[in-house]
């Protein structure tokens, strides 16, 4: 053993010192910036941390709110999240009481017959003994190796803290966008039995007009393919609204859905503005990136506990009490007896295990400084695809509004020059697909834009507190 180990174990022998090396957060891989460019428009003066916001602030339609309380209630991935805080507690009780001397108190009583052979008078003999004791061991914690594993035991249970905000974050946003799938399958259905009755009432025509001779067989079966094709549809999204309903339940954590309002629908004002923030918000709001780094402080002090294996440890364990040979006598004066030994363990050979532990705990600290690492470039990347959603998706429903005011004029027109005999079937029929097109667009574009903005709210760490400085539960 060198020098530079014999001089680092006097002083933490003398000290009491910890061997775990000294924590520094890594330097954060992306830029202190967002990006800039036509896709995230101006960048809105920061008001207040998205993490700040309650749900119920940011959710203002009340079924909503209802749906996501029950959910935070009687979801089953929050209920093993939070048994996980509870369980990992329990083992950070267990390293920290290693930490103290451990009492106990003993009690035992013996009766013993020998044999005439067996005596040393030649005559059979009885003998009793009777014992109280109270004991005291102690590892007297010199190179910190006890410390060091609570240390780690404590940090592995913040983890498990973050990792339940993490999953109550999660089980919010996707209450929330189980919601908006199922609000928008069921108007996309409203919206294919109005089609379907706009294609029956031009069937109904066009069945007239080919009964007098005016339509063509062609045009009376591109009629009836129109309604069979507007059929299929409804029961696709019947389907959908079915397994939507489902989902919810499945997420809800318990019975059936009743009837639910629809409420605002997919109107964008039922979600509250989100506030500008910078990156470095995010390792104060993002539960996901504080497990990571409570999981590099937990490997961190397995380094030390790994070093501290390499150096002697110290043991005191002492006993006091009274022994006699009659139970009446226990407690008399003289019966008194103490014991006192101290035994120190020095590692010699070991076929280079402990230097193994210590590459072992070394090797996973770099492996979750990369995993930290890439939890803030996760998460830098999820808030830079919510910014660019957020300003695309406010001119992409917009344009979409207006292509939709173009196909319903498009449609009233070809309407009237069908009826007047101006033009074929062909193109009114052409005309209602286009405007049923651009209905399902518009729906499933609105829907985008919610759940982006739903996702956006999740990647920024909102979705912890019920309202602003009130967590739930």
């Amino acid at each position: 053993m060198n020098k530079s180990v014999l001089a680092l174990a006097l002083s933490a022998a003398l000290g009491g010192c910890s061997l775990i090396p000294d924590y520094q957060r890594p330097q954060s891989p992306v830029d202190q910036a967002w990006p800039q460019g036509e896709a995230y428009g101006a960048a809105a003066a920061a008001r207040t941390s998205a993490a700040s916001l309650g749900w119920r602030e940011f959710f203002r339609e009340p079924a909503l709110q209802q749906l996501i309380g029950v959910a935070l209630e009687n979801n089953r991935d929050l209920r093993v999240a939070a048994l996980n805080v509870e369980a990992y507690q329990a083992l950070y009780r267990v390293q920290r009481a290693g930490v103290f001397p451990s009492v106990s108190a003993d009690g035992a009583g013996n009766r013993t017959r020998t044999p005439a052979d067996l005596s040393s008078t030649g005559d059979s003999a009885i003998g009793s003994q009777y014992s109280a004791t109270l004991g005291v061991s102690w590892e007297i914690d010199l190179f910190g190796r006890l410390r060091s594993l609570r240390d780690q035991a404590l940090q592995e249970y913040l983890a498990t803290e973050a990792a339940q905000r993490s999953t109550q974050i999660s089980l919010v946003a996707s209450v929330a966008n189980a919601w908006f799938t199922l609000q928008a399958d069921q108007e996309l259905l409203r919206v294919t039995r109005d089609t379907l009755r706009t294609y029956e009432e031009s069937l109904s025509l066009t069945q007239s007009s080919f009964d007098v001779g005016v339509a063509s067989a062609l045009e009376l079966r591109q009629a009836r393919s129109a309604v069979e094709s507007a059929r299929v549809t409804i029961e696709q999204y019947t389907r959908l609204v079915a397994q939507d309903r489902n989902a919810l339940v499945l997420l809800l954590g318990q019975g059936a859905l009743g009837e639910l309002n629809a409420g605002a629908g997919l109107d964008r004002g039922q979600l509250a503005e989100l506030p500008a923030f910078l990156p470095s918000d995010l390792l104060l709001n993002r539960p996901d990136i504080q497990q990571a780094e409570y999981q590099l402080r937990a490997v961190n002090a397995s380094i030390g506990a790994a070093r501290a294996a390499f150096f002697p440890r110290v043991s005191l364990t002492g006993a006091a009490g009274t022994a006699s040979s009659e139970l009446s006598g226990l407690f008399d004066s003289g019966s008194g007896y103490w014991t006192f030994a101290p035994s120190i363990s020095l590692p010699i050979f070991n076929a280079g295990q402990l230097r193994a532990n210590l590459d072992y705990a070394e090797i996973r600290k770099n492996v979750q400084v990369a995993e930290y690492e890439k939890a803030i470039q996760v998460a830098f990347s999820e808030v830079a695809d919510g910014l660019a959603a957020q300003e695309t998706y406010n001119r992409q429903v917009q344009a979409q509004r207006n292509l939709l005011q173009t196909s319903e004029d498009y449609y009233d027109l070809a309407e009237r020059r069908y009826r007047t005999g101006v033009d074929s079937y062909l193109t009114l029929l052409d005309a209602q697909r286009q405007l049923f097109t651009v209905q399902q667009q518009l729906i499933s574009d609105r829907l985008a834009q919610l759940v982006s903005e739903v996702n956006l709210f999740k990647a920024m760490g909102g979705g912890w507190l019920e309202s602003a400085g009130n967590p739930q539960g």
